[in-house]
C-alpha cells in the first residue's frame, strides 16, 4: 500500500483533539469491557484492522474471553454469550456506525433505557462516535495492525 499522510505530523492540533475525546471517555462511568466491545465491534463493521488488533488485545488483557471476541461479530445469534446489557451497547454501536441505514432506533433507545441512564447513553454513543473517527484516521492512512501510530 501506498504510504498515506500521518494525522499526527501532519495535523498535530487534530489528533491532540481526538486525544481530548479520548481522556474524556476514560472517565466515563461504562464499563472498560463495555468500550472494548463497542470499539472491537464499530471497527469491525467499518473493517479496520489496525483498530480490530489493537482493541481485541486490549480486550484480552482486560480480562475478556476469546471466544467473546470471537463471537462479537454473531452477538445477536450467541444465545447465553453477551449479557442483555451488552447486546443494548452492541446494538446501539451498530446503528450509530450504519447511521445511514436506519439511525439508532426508538426500540433500541428505549431497549437501552432499560439498564442506562440518559447519561451513559450520551456516553454509549460518544464511545462509539470516538471509535469511527479513529477507524476512518486508520483506514485513510493505511495503518497496519501492529504499526506505530505515529
Amino acid at each position: 500500500m501506498q504510504k498515506r499522510v500521518n494525522i499526527n505530523s501532519a495535523e498535530p492540533n487534530a489528533l491532540k483533539a481526538m486525544m481530548g475525546l479520548e481522556t474524556y471517555l476514560s472517565s466515563i462511568s461504562i464499563s472498560k469491557t463495555l468500550k472494548e466491545l463497542i470499539k472491537i465491534r464499530a471497527s469491525q463493521i467499518n473493517g479496520c484492522a489496525y483498530c480490530i488488533d489493537m482493541h481485541t488485545k486490549d480486550a484480552l488483557k482486560n480480562g475478556e474471553t476469546n471466544q467473546r471476541i470471537f463471537l462479537l461479530n454473531a452477538w445477536k445469534e450467541a444465545n447465553g454469550i453477551f449479557t442483555d446489557e451488552e447486546k443494548a451497547v452492541l446494538a446501539i454501536t451498530e446503528e450509530v456506525t450504519l447511521i445511514q441505514q436506519k439511525g439508532l432506533t426508538d426500540e433500541t433507545y428505549e431497549k437501552a433505557l432499560q439498564f442506562f441512564s440518559e447519561n451513559q447513553i450520551a456516553e454509549i454513543i460518544m464511545a462509539v462516535i470516538t471509535i469511527n473517527a479513529w477507524n476512518r484516521i486508520a483506514l485513510s492512512g493505511h495503518f497496519q495492525p501492529g504499526q506505530a501510530f505515529a
